[in-house]
């Protein structure tokens, strides 16, 4: 048992440093690797290893070498911050170094880091600070050769070419970054969307099939004020229990938009087994409706269950609307694999040309149908609505079945 925990504890050991020097300031981080630079300058079997052009007669080490140094190292610590300044100093402090002749130093590998870095992180002026750099390297060059350098055109340009490779490098990996932030910025603008659509499906039901239940009821309650004044009151109490599912539902929306609205969302989001209160609503508008459920019950997961129950809502809100007191029937099956669903209403003879072309265009362009059969579609389902031949109207649903504990 001590030799499995023995990896896991190593392995612990070593991700820790790294996690934390990854929390770091980048200030922080480039000054510890200007540091390191600066100090390996001075380490003697390190001085042949370095950038070298010229080739000039090799002049002593000095104060004034050891301070051209430290300027093409430590300029590193601002290097992301200011990438443009820390590339101004070390190319100067490197050309003076190689115009007096000194000799090789590891901390010439400065400048090499300076022109990645001003490719990786310089942010305005871009091609003007190349041109400059370009510039002064041919200056560079004509004084090398009038101080004696043996290096032809073709090592000057061979230099050239290296130092060009460096600030390519960095320039690949900024428009890498700049993609993927891109990339990014348009998933969080695409996720965005898509939940403003979701949330505004989920208004729409919620909206629209209470209020058309309680306009219905207050109808109702209206008529019976004067026809049958002791029934009265159960119209005015069902169309206070409306309003009071509108409110539970609306605050349910409410927490899906706060920061715990994951946990809203699984906790009181409507399900299969409310579908019976969703029926007796619909009665207590005066909606005359058949409800039986065939097969074994299963809890299925939270957007499968917000998806059926939302199908039932929307057909029963449209009956309601345009086949007020005719017969409804809500039949749902539960299948091994599948949850089908489906509400057929009724019309009478004088409907059956007018009703099922306003439904036609609900279907077309209303946001009720439209929207539901995207839900279904989100959940891998298939949903098909439209007027039946013998008349009246049909929302069927097939949705695959996802239980609880998957």
């Amino acid at each position: 048992m001590t030799s499995d925990q023995a990896p896991w504890s190593r392995s612990s050991l070593l991700r820790a440093p790294l996690d934390w020097w990854e929390e770091r300031d980048a200030l922080l981080k480039d000054g510890v690797l200007a540091a390191v630079l600066a100090l390996l300058a001075f380490v003697p079997t390190l001085s042949n290893i370095g950038a070298q052009i010229g080739d000039l007669p090799e002049r002593p080490a000095s104060a004034l070498s050891v301070g051209l140094t430290l300027a093409q190292t430590l300029p590193l610590a601002a290097r992301r911050r200011w990438p443009a300044g820390c590339l101004a100093v070390a190319a100067g402090a490197f050309a003076t170094y190689q115009a007096l002749g000194f000799a090789t130093t590891f901390g010439s590998l400065g400048l090499y880091l300076a022109l990645y870095s001003a490719g990786a992180h310089q942010v305005r002026f871009r091609r003007g600070l190349a041109g400059v750099i370009s510039a002064g390297y041919a200056v560079l060059a004509l004084v090398l050769d009038r101080l004696g350098s043996p290096l032809g055109l073709a090592d000057h340009l061979a230099f050239y070419l290296t130092l060009t490779v460096f600030w390519l490098v960095g320039s690949t990996v900024r428009t890498r970054r700049t993609q993927e932030a891109q990339r990014r910025r348009l998933t969080a603008e695409l996720a965005t969307a898509a939940e403003r659509a979701r949330i505004a499906s989920e208004l729409h039901d919620v909206v629209t099939h209470h209020v058309t239940a309680m306009v219905v009821q207050a109808d109702a309650a209206q008529f019976l004020l004067t026809s049958a004044p002791d029934k009265a009151s159960e119209g005015l109490t069902a169309v206070s229990d409306t309003g009071r599912r509108a409110l539970t539902e609306l605050r349910y929306l409410l927490g899906v938009l706060e920061a715990t609205g994951e946990s809203a969302s699984a906790d009181r989001a409507p399900t299969l087994g409310r579908l019976g209160d969703l029926v007796e609503q619909a009665r207590r508008s005066g909606q005359p409706v058949e409800f039986s459920e065939l097969g074994e019950r299963r809890a299925q997961s939270v957007d499968v269950e917000l998806a059926a129950y939302r199908v039932v809502q929307e057909a029963l809100t449209n009956a309601m609307k345009y086949a007020a007191g005719q017969s409804t029937h809500v039949l749902i099956r539960h299948g091994e694999e599948h949850i089908e669903i489906k509400v057929t209403t009724d019309s009478p003879a004088t409907a059956r040309v007018a009703a099922p072309a306003v439904r036609e265009a609900d279907l077309a362009g209303g946001r009720g149908l439209v929207g539901l059969r995207a839900r279904v579609r989100m959940v891998n389902g298939e949903l098909e609505a439209g007027p039946r031949p013998e008349g009246g109207f049909e929302v069927h649903a097939r949705i695959p079945s996802k239980p609880a504990s998957e």
